[in-house]
């Protein structure tokens, strides 16, 4: 599995459509991180940019975010990346709270669940 964090210092880019950097970690059946890679694109609002296809080439499953305007959950969604928002702090640990299914969504702009309400980012 790839896992996804908009990155800006080793820390998630809190807006989404303005990162220029992306940290991908490799996870293996063990749970364990076994790659990382720092993916450098062109800045750019996230539902009108092609980042949903480039992360759908790199075969990411799942992108863990801060905050996210409704289009470009919608685009990296139909790419059949799952999508966490309301993401902070350092990705290494983020990614490690993930794959201990410590991570949750916040919901916002989902139209599936009612607002101010978490739900687990995990299957």
């Amino acid at each position: 599995m790839k896992i996804a964090v908009p990155t800006s210092e080793n820390v998630v880019n809190d807006h989404f459509g303005h990162s220029g950097s992306y940290t991908i970690f490799s996870v293996n059946e063990k749970a364990e991180i076994v790659n990382t890679e720092i993916l450098s694109v062109t800045e750019g609002c996230g539902c009108k940019s092609n980042i949903a296809e480039i992360l759908k080439a790199k075969e990411v499953k799942v992108l863990l975010a801060g905050n996210m305007g409704a289009g470009a959950y919608h685009r990296l969604s139909n790419a059949g990346i799952r999508v966490c928002r309301g993401c902070s702090g350092e990705v290494v640990k983020l990614a490690e709270d993930y794959i201990q299914g410590n991570v949750t969504d916040s919901g916002e702009d989902c139209h599936h669940h009612e607002h101010g309400e978490s739900h687990p980012c995990t299957e």
